[in-house]
């Protein structure tokens, strides 16, 4: 899950969102996000999160598990 929650963070800057606004644009808290990417495998995101996640960013959901 680390993969994950660092290429959500590395799609979310490159795209110039915010946590805060990706919370609000994916139906989840703003406390969510921020750990999801802050904890890095600590915390866990359902397929559906993920893909909303994934449409907000402009990034297929495959990218989040690629290594960098």
């Amino acid at each position: 899950m680390e993969i994950i929650s660092q290429n959500i963070k590395k799609y979310r800057k490159e795209a110039g969102i915010t946590q805060e606004q990706l919370a609000v644009d994916i139906g989840r808290s703003y406390d969510f996000v921020r750990r999801l990417e802050f904890k890095k495998g600590e915390v866990g995101c359902s397929i559906d999160t993920l893909y909303k996640i994934s449409v907000v960013l402009g990034q297929p959901v495959g990218k989040f598990f690629e290594e960098n």
